[in-house]
């Protein structure tokens, strides 16, 4: 059956199709990029670490080879046999709800796009992994089911093979939509490749992809559901290039993260500006900074409001403003907490004891506090804690910006105290802080503002600022989403002397 068979995805109406079923192959297809090696070298470097990533690299070439001269089958049971050996199934299964998303979303082909969003029934036939793409396919496409290979797992950890039938090529796909249908046709089938055809030829019609690397993406704005939260440290793509380079980078930068961090934690805050733009990290300043509170006079200290994008969110602030300022703060490592230049203060999660130490912080100086309480990759700002307006009217908002090429500095999954290393691990981290307007009188809680009424006031002054969307999200939000736990970090009991064994 020659590739000419069937026409071209831009042949194909979309119009009144409200009541049709499609049927998509992922890649090439659902998404402009015909490899799917991205998108097992993230789960690679999230499971197993750069060691993993580097052997996934190794034999990507053989993977090739075997994709391309020998077997559909046999190259994508290589990458999935080197990236998900001896991986818990649920690990696999946080990395495709957490990480993957954003990627996949970046990519989506606007024409199969036009084509899929106009049909009341959506299903993926891939021959990747189930696990890998199902969850972004149903939450955030909303497809309605996804048929991809399942893999073979033992004891709740995947073997690196497959399970029955195999790798869905060819005519396993169309195998595997005859099972699904049973003989409803559906109306609509869309591949990229001649190994589509078999299951396309199923469908009442069926069009061709062509491949395109010049084709836009579709843009944000016109996929059914936002990302707002993710997770994973790799910034960009993982292309085989990429990945090279990040494991080039890696010793390198770490070097660097352990210099910069050095300069930070040891040199006078006056100075740290300095040294920062000497090891390559940008520093922007915008606005006019309030002067320091002075104690001799009894003026109470200023409370810097700030977005929250890193926990090096005050160490900037402060390096704006070339003083230290103390930061309370709602959960942060030990290691993070050794190696900051400035004071940090654990909130206990208890109303009435955090705002009386915020009190008493103020009383001796400045102060900086985040009240989104978690941090925020995407041009969002969450919900703002109310409790910092009760406290004092003395209110500064501070709009914070990063922008990071290699490494996000922050983490839901992992180990938090690494996250300050991996964003100066970036050739070239860069923050932008923005002072603006101190908060007027007439708008404070003093003046008879409800605390709600003055968290919302600040929050869309900061958005307006950075262009952001406001949503209502919270800490919990994020961490459900990403995590599967609601963010909260559970204490270890203290116990008695004679509750001690051997005591």
């Amino acid at each position: 059956m020659a590739i000419t068979t069937f026409p071209t995805i831009d042949k194909c109406s979309s119009n009144g199709r409200e009541n049709h079923t499609v049927v998509a192959d992922m890649d090439g297809t659902l998404l402009r990029g015909r490899s799917s090696f991205p998108y097992f070298a993230l789960i690679a470097f999230e499971v197993g670490g750069i060691l993993r990533l580097l052997f996934l690299l190794l034999v990507s070439p053989l993977a090739g080879i075997l994709y391309y001269f020998v077997s559909e089958s046999a190259g994508i049971q290589v990458l999935i046999f080197t990236t998900f050996a001896g991986v818990r199934v649920s690990e696999i299964e946080s990395v495709a709800r957490a990480v993957l998303p954003k990627f996949y979303s970046s990519d989506i082909h606007p024409e199969s796009w036009r084509v899929l969003s106009a049909c009341e029934k959506r299903y993926i036939l891939t021959a990747n992994p189930r696990i890998m793409v199902e969850a972004f396919c149903k939450d955030f496409l909303g497809f309605d089911t996804v048929l991809g290979t399942e893999i073979a797992t033992y004891k709740g950890k995947a073997t690196g093979f497959v399970s029955p039938p195999g790798v869905l090529v060819a005519e396993k796909k169309a195998d595997a939509l005859k099972k699904a249908f049973g003989d409803v046709q559906p109306e609509i089938g869309l591949g990229d490749r001649h190994t589509d055809m078999p299951f396309m030829a199923l469908c009442k019609e069926g069009y061709m992809v062509p491949p395109n690397p010049k084709v836009e993406a579709v843009t944000r704005e016109k996929l059914p559901k936002p990302i707002v939260f993710h997770d994973g440290r790799l910034v960009q793509k993982p292309t085989p290039l990429m990945a090279l380079l990040t494991i080039l980078w890696l010793p390198i930068g770490f070097f660097l993260a352990c210099l910069r961090i050095a300069a930070g934690s040891l040199l006078p805050m006056p100075v740290v500006y300095y040294a920062f733009w000497a090891l390559g990290v940008r520093v922007t300043v915008k606005g006019t900074p309030p002067p320091p509170a002075k104690k001799s006079t009894g003026q109470s200290g200023v409370l810097f409001i700030c977005s929250h994008r890193t926990l090096l969110d005050p160490i900037f602030l402060s390096t704006a403003l070339g003083r230290p300022i103390p930061a309370v703060t709602y959960s942060v490592s030990r290691l993070s907490e050794f190696i900051s230049p400035i004071k940090t203060v654990r909130l206990n999660r208890d109303r009435a004891k955090d705002a009386a130490m915020i009190k008493k912080l103020l009383e001796e100086g400045d102060l900086a506090i985040c009240p989104e309480g978690t941090t925020c990759r995407e041009p969002f700002l969450l919900r703002f804690s109310a409790l910092f307006a009760e406290l004092t009217d003395e209110l500064v908002p501070v709009a914070m910006v990063n922008k990071m090429s290699m490494f996000h500095g922050t983490t839901a999954r992992g180990w938090k105290g690494m996250d300050p290393f991996y964003f100066f691990m970036n050739p070239s981290p860069e923050y932008e802080v923005t002072f603006l307007n101190k908060l007027p009188a007439e708008l404070t809680c003093g003046a008879g503002k409800s605390s709600h009424e003055v968290a919302n006031y600040i929050q869309r002054a900061i958005a307006a600022s950075l262009s952001y969307d406001i949503t209502s999200f919270t800490r919990k939000d994020k961490y459900r989403a990403l995590a599967g736990n609601d963010g909260s970090v559970v204490e270890k009991p203290v116990l008695q002397p004679n509750k001690v064994m051997g005591c």
